[in-house]
Formats: C-alpha cells, structure tokens, sequence
C-alpha cells in the first residue's frame, strides 16, 4: 500500500543483504513482492513499473547487484550490509532520467521533471464508437506492425480515404498491420486508448508512432511548457508499449512540420530533437522526414500535403520510403500472405462527408 501510494513518483527501493548484516526481519523478498504488486497503480498514473508481471507470488526476485532501473519504479538489491551506500551511484544514474540537474539543466534524454501525463478520455460520440471499433480489432490479434498516431497515421489505413487505403495496402501487405490512429487525438487521448484495452493482447514485431501534433495550438506560438508535455506524454504512450511488448521495437515518427501555422517550426523542431535522444539504436529507433517535406524554410515539397498539415499521397509515400529498410531489417521481406485484421474508418463516415472529428476548436485534427 505505502509503495502504491507513491506512485506516479520515482520510487527507488534499496536492501541490503543479511550475510553483511541487513536485518532479515527487512524481509527483502517481501518488499519485492510489495512492489510487484505495486505496478499496476503505477501504469494506472503513467509511470513506468518493474517489467515483470502482477503476480507477486510467482515473480521471482532478482539476483544481488542485478538492476531493475528502467522505470519510475527501481529496485536494487546491493552486496552490502544495513546501508545506502552501495547503491548511492546507481541511484543516481536512475535519479538523473527523471529528474532536472542543479543550474536548471534537462534530465539525461532531454525532458526536464515533469509529472506524468494524465490520460485523457474523449468523450464525444464518434470516438467512443471509434474506440469500440479499435478494440474488436485488437482482439482479432495477428497484428506483427502496429500503427499508431492522430489523424495524419489514421487517415494512412482507413476506409474513408479509399486512396490512401489502397496505397497501404500496396506498402503493408504482407506485414500483418494495422492502423489504431484516431483523429484529434492529443497524446494524452492516445495513452487512454492504450491503457483501455486497444493493445492488450497484442505482441507486434513493429510499433509505429507518430504523435503529438494535437497538444499544439492550431494558431500562433507555442510555450516551453507544451514542448515539455509532447514529449513525456510521447514518453509515458512508450511506456506502456515496452511493458506490455517488450520484445517489440519502436519506430518514434517525429512530428511532421506545419506550414498553417509556421509560428511552431521551433517548437516543432525543439520536440523532436528531445524525442531523437529516446533513441537507444535498438528498441526506439527516432525517424524523422521533415528535410524530405518541407524545405529548410519550412514550406512543403509540392504534393507533400494539401492543408499543410495531412499528408497527401506523395508525403505518405516518403514515409513508407524511409520505414522500409528499418521494417526489412527487422521484420525480414513481406510476405505474399496477409493476415491483419479488416481497416477500420470513421465512424461518422456513413452519415457525412469523410472527415477527422476534431472535439475541440484548437486541435488540428
């Protein structure tokens, strides 16, 4: 209880061992269990837990001086006897991701402290039928490339935009995937979709994600503090895909420029140099296409987008472009046969001319 109550901070938990004098009635196994069980109020407030499964009484402790330090909730066991000290260097190697260093400097990956994004659910109808939709399809399973995002990753694989369908199917065929974007979503809308049921069960070789775009004003500039929740709500949406599909890699999209609203090329820009340095070279590969878009000015190619802001047939196809060789080299050739579940569309789309859903007037769509 005192461990979940903790949660969504950083929580570091420490033993020593008895053989150097830590007290047994410390009950180190315990404490572990304490904390395994721990993990789902964690996950419910964004953070990020142990790794391992909510059984408590069959996860097994790990060994003396082997890390769990990956989330926001660490555990250490050092060689030592009733002290801190041995483990005084490895907390602080895991307190600098999460927190930001003396003179104001940001964290290790770019992110100054921040608490964790809360996960918003939209409440309109569309996207509650939306999400209703996204979770049938999820549990068909077969998934091995999942698509996530807003509108720009939805519109990709749906069937209210017949061509852009037509040119995934050309891309994806093969590949077992399957588009779960949804229009209007910040990232906060996106880590409630994931964290209600549309990835659960899911084991895809490939994630892609491209997102944030919708936290951003439709007009005029954009303030520090907005680049800062990009990125840990991009961060937390990570969070949940290594904890559920550890085995999976990420492909990170950066956002893609803006040229209907120009006032956030360096915002734009700031976020994605943040989001380059989640990059570890395996897991989180950072992808980002902008110079193929827009120039160094920041105008689109010709034929890159029609709004300044979606993508047309030629933006998508530079997209497709560059996630090959990565899809290749870890997926290996497509196959002839496909067994992704059915592309999903809007809704509304039956009733009405085929459109994004946008619930508030300051979100792009």
């Amino acid at each position: 209880m005192t461990l979940a109550l903790c949660a969504p901070r950083p929580t570091f938990i420490s033993h020593g061992i008895p053989e150097r004098g830590d007290a047994k009635w410390l009950d180190h196994q315990g404490s572990f269990m304490a904390a395994i069980a721990a993990q789902p109020v964690f996950r419910l407030l964004g953070a990020r837990d142990l790794g391992r499964s909510d059984d408590y009484k069959t996860e097994k402790m790990p060994a003396v001086n082997v890390d769990m330090l990956d989330g926001d909730l660490a555990w250490r066991q050092h060689d030592g006897g009733h002290t801190d000290e041995p483990n005084v260097e490895h907390f602080i190697k895991w307190a600098d991701k999460h927190f930001t260093k003396v003179g104001g400097e940001e964290a290790a990956d770019g992110v100054s402290a921040k608490s964790p994004p809360k996960a918003i659910k939209r409440t309109d109808l569309n996207s509650i039928a939306a999400h209703e939709q996204l979770l049938a399809k999820a549990k068909q399973g077969r998934i091995d490339l999942y698509f996530e995002g807003d509108s720009i990753t939805r519109r990709w694989g749906a069937t209210d935009h017949p061509k852009f369908l037509a040119q995934w199917k050309r891309n994806y065929h093969g590949r077992n995937a399957a588009n779960f974007g949804w229009g209007g979503d910040t990232t906060q809308n996106i880590l409630w979709r994931l964290q209600n049921g549309e990835f659960d069960g899911l084991s895809p070789k490939v994630i892609v994600l491209q997102a944030g775009t919708n936290n951003l004003p439709w007009t005029g500039p954009a303030d520090k503090a907005k680049v800062d929740e990009v990125v840990t709500g991009i961060k937390a949406i990570i969070g949940v895909f290594q904890q559920q599909a550890p085995e999976a890699a990420i492909v990170l999209t950066g956002i893609f420029p803006r040229p209907q609203n120009m006032s956030l090329k360096e915002t734009i820009e700031q976020i994605n140099t943040r989001l380059s340095k989640l990059d570890d070279g395996k897991k989180i590969r950072f992808l980002n296409i902008n110079d193929k878009l827009a120039d160094t000015g920041g105008k689109l190619r010709e034929g890159m987008s029609s709004d300044g802001l979606h993508l047309e047939e030629k933006g998508y196809d530079v997209w497709a472009d560059a996630l090959k060789p990565i899809l290749i080299e870890i997926m290996g050739p497509p196959s002839t046969e496909d067994h992704a579940p059915p592309p999903t569309g809007d809704p509304s789309a039956a009733k009405a001319p085929a459109k994004d859903v946008v619930s508030r007037p300051t979100t792009p769509g």
